[in-house]
């Protein structure tokens, strides 16, 4: 799983019908390479600027609740920054 700050959404008038009712958002990791954006798939209603927990990969699929063609999908909203270390 990535956590992640949404940044930004994606918006397209022509898409694959399995993508119709999911909001496409401009995620940016939270540690690593900040210029590593990538593009995720939310139902949950997350916004710009808010913290949000991704997964990824082949994991995505368990937490969909129908098929599409999504590699990352946002599966939580972060209340607050981790505090590591503390």
């Amino acid at each position: 799983m990535i956590l992640g700050t949404i940044m930004g959404t994606v918006v397209s008038t022509r898409k694959c019908r399995d993508l119709v009712g999911f909001k496409l958002l401009l995620v940016e990791p939270y540690y690593g390479e900040k210029q590593n954006v990538f593009v995720a798939a939310d139902t949950l209603g997350a916004g710009i600027g808010e913290l949000v927990l991704v997964t990824t990969d082949n994991t995505t699929q368990y937490a969909m609740d129908r098929s599409a063609p999504v590699d990352a999908y946002v599966v939580g909203i972060v209340d607050a920054p981790p505090q590591i270390g503390k």
